[in-house]
């Protein structure tokens, strides 16, 4: 973290979903940059659509010109990753204004998606898949 970094007042907040954790920093008197794992947000994300789900709140509450986005995400796969971004960044800016509560709670940026893979279970291929019956 850099000394510049520092010293800028900023909002916490964690989102989640499958396995994917994001910490998420929304650093006030910001440009809108997005820095995710130290790499811009666009060479992270690959494609446009997650993106563009990550930094849903923002564009939706008009807060995206106002913050410096700064990102660790760790597990799941890009478009968890994305999802978890997406719900870290509606909790932090209820933070900032909890006025904004309401919209995303519309648009449901709130509510962590709690849905994660089944567990494999015993004498089966996978959680509920079971081997092909042979008659003879």
């Amino acid at each position: 973290m850099s000394s510049a970094t520092a010293s800028r007042s900023y909002f916490f907040s964690i989102g989640k979903r499958k396995t994917a954790v994001a910490r998420v920093r929304l650093m006030q008197d910001g440009a809108g940059d997005v820095l995710v794992n130290g790499l811009k947000g666009r060479s992270y994300f690959l494609t446009d659509l997650q993106m563009e789900n990550a930094l849903a709140p923002l564009k939706i509450t008009e807060t995206k010109n106002l913050f410096d986005v700064h990102v660790e995400v760790t597990g799941g796969g890009k478009s968890a990753q994305s999802d978890a971004v997406r719900h870290g960044i509606s909790r932090a800016l209820i933070l900032f204004n909890p006025e904004l509560r309401t919209t995303l709670k519309r648009e449901g940026f709130l509510r962590r998606d709690s849905r994660i893979k089944e567990r494999k279970k015993p004498g089966l291929k996978r959680a509920r898949r079971a081997p092909q019956f042979s008659k003879r």
